[in-house]
């Protein structure tokens, strides 16, 4: 029996291809670059791919940028790769995590142990449940909102009475609000856990360009179709769910959680991961109550505003080129002049605005788009921070200015979900935009004066913002720029505190806070992967 030879995994940065240049060519210059033939290549894969369009000097020559992977025989060497690492060109590629754990804490094991229970079916805790669900520890999870298939009916019926549904809405249900956003999926984290979960959404259907995409974008239709399959396939690792279950408390032993009070009656837990999201308020004050720790954190709020697509090809890239499809950008202006920074926000390229609610009397906003992002529109949140020293003391504190806002832009609009518009320029000058122009917001604009509906400090710093976004694109902040009110869920504005290392809940031995409605993730893929690293934490004891 031949013994496979071992094998070295380095990681070839920079390679460049024109738009259009079949990627097989990768294989011929990561050979090139590192000194080997192409036959010596023992694998290949693409780690990273992002598209420079920078000028130099006055002219542009948009390209691809790849890092790739590739795998040689362990004992191969050659002068051109120990060249290309002393110059930072090569380096060892990271190794992906172990999602099976090397020993599981026996208790989760014993013969009748009760299962980890999970709350919250977004990416945090569909995630921990696929980590232990690997590790053949049984997990339940606790859903408020509906599966996926019945999601669109109360949608439906909100758009169509303007009666918002406290349990069933676009925030709460399976996926979280994560289902009804632009699905983006890249992070800023240098996560070793990235890979397989990313590989796991491609296994789910979704496309195979996100494991290495720097703007990896599911779609919301597309996320439609990935989530049941990856329920299918938790259900097949033994994880059950139980949707419409709200919590209702914790059945505490001692600084144990026995227990978790529902909706639909107790379920016992031999631990217990919290995986709210970022709108489950009502569930947070029910937890402060039992002992939970909390505390205030800042967190990002303005206004969502919205482009002609065609602007925002133009700015960016000239016009509209097929091969990278409709444009994005990722704008940011630095703190400086005694004002906070501020900054574009979950850019939905070809996308809409949506209305982010679920509670009666309160207006947010949200930005989606599909796979194809075939909307002729354009759409951001232009956000700055708040912290304590703007909102007060106190854990939930946050919580009350978030509502504050979000009142007061409900009643700007009319009390029925309408949003007060108000064009970029006229925001500027301090004037009411006398008739706003077309928006792909669900429920229609009418004229406000958002600049004197957001705090001075947030009015100040994004206009400050918009003045230099306008040096970056053309006619950025001219009325072609139009905002909708109000953008305040981007993140949380309270955090569970917990230990580093075990990842528990001061006070608790058995309680995991994960996620955005933790405190701990600002997204889709952040979410996930605090999930999945909370349950190897859980896992190992």
């Amino acid at each position: 029996m031949n013994t496979p030879k071992p094998t070295a995994t380095w990681r070839v940065m920079q390679l460049e291809l024109a738009l259009g240049e079949d990627e097989s060519r990768l294989a011929e210059l990561a050979a090139r670059e590192i000194g080997f033939a192409r036959e010596d290549l023992r694998g290949l894969r693409i780690a990273r791919k992002a598209l420079d369009a920078r000028f130099r000097g006055a002219s542009r020559r948009m390209h691809w940028i790849y890092h790739v992977d590739v795998v040689l025989d362990a004992q191969r060497r050659s002068k051109r790769l120990e060249q290309a690492i002393r110059t930072g060109r090569v380096r060892e590629a990271p190794r992906e995590a172990q999602v099976v754990v090397e020993r599981v804490a026996p208790r989760l094991r014993e013969p009748g142990a009760a299962p980890v229970v999970i709350v919250g079916a977004g990416p945090g805790g569909l995630f921990a449940a696929w980590v232990l669900a690997r590790n053949g520890v049984r997990a339940v999870i606790l859903e408020r909102g509906p599966k996926l298939e019945e999601r669109s009916r109360p949608l439906v019926r909100f758009h169509r009475t303007r009666v918002v549904d406290p349990e069933r809405n676009l925030l709460f249900g399976e996926g979280g609000a994560g289902t009804y956003s632009d699905g983006k999926i890249y992070t800023r984290v240098d996560d070793p856990l990235e890979v397989p979960l990313l590989e796991e959404l491609v296994t789910c259907g979704a496309p195979p360009g996100i494991v290495y995409d720097s703007l990896a974008h599911i779609g919301t239709d597309k996320l439609h179709k990935v989530l049941p399959e990856l329920r299918r396939r938790l259900v097949e690792l033994g994880v059950e769910f139980r949707f419409d279950t709200r919590m209702e408390g914790l059945v505490l032993q001692g600084d144990s959680v026995r227990a978790v009070a529902t909706t639909q009656g107790e379920v016992a837990c031999s631990a217990l991961v919290l995986a709210p999201g970022h709108s489950a308020r009502d569930t947070w004050a029910k937890l402060e109550a039992q002992g939970v720790p909390f505390e205030a954190k800042p967190f990002q709020l303005g206004l969502r505003i919205e482009h002609p697509q065609e602007l925002i090809d133009e700015g960016r890239f000239g016009g509209r080129i097929p091969e990278v499809g409709a444009a994005s950008y990722g704008l940011v202006c630095k703190a400086g002049d005694g004002y906070p920074s501020a900054f574009s926000f979950c850019m939905c390229p070809g996308g809409r605005i949506v209305a982010s609610v679920s509670e009666p009397g309160l207006l947010c906003t949200n930005g989606m788009s599909n796979s194809r992002h075939s909307s002729p529109w354009a759409t951001a949140a232009i956000v700055t921070t708040f912290g304590p020293r703007e909102f007060g003391p106190g854990a939930f504190a946050g919580v009350e200015f978030q509502r504050s806002l979000e009142r007061a832009f409900f009643e700007a609009g009319g009390g029925d979900y309408t949003a007060p518009a108000q064009g970029a320029r006229d925001f500027l000058d301090g004037r009411e935009t006398a008739k706003p122009r077309h928006s792909t917001y669900t429920f229609g604009t009418r004229p406000g004066r958002l600049d004197l509906l957001l705090p001075k400090l947030g009015r100040d710093a994004i206009a400050r913002a918009l003045v230099q976004f306008d040096r970056n694109l053309r006619h950025f902040s001219s009325n072609e720029g139009q905002f909708v009110g109000l953008e305040s869920r981007s993140s949380g504005p309270v955090r569970m505190p917990r230990d580093p290392l075990a990842r528990t809940s001061p006070g608790f031995t058995n309680l995991y806070p994960v996620g955005e409605g933790a405190g701990h993730a600002g997204g889709i893929m952040s979410a996930a992967l605090d999930g999945a690293n909370s349950a190897l934490a859980l896992l190992r004891g």
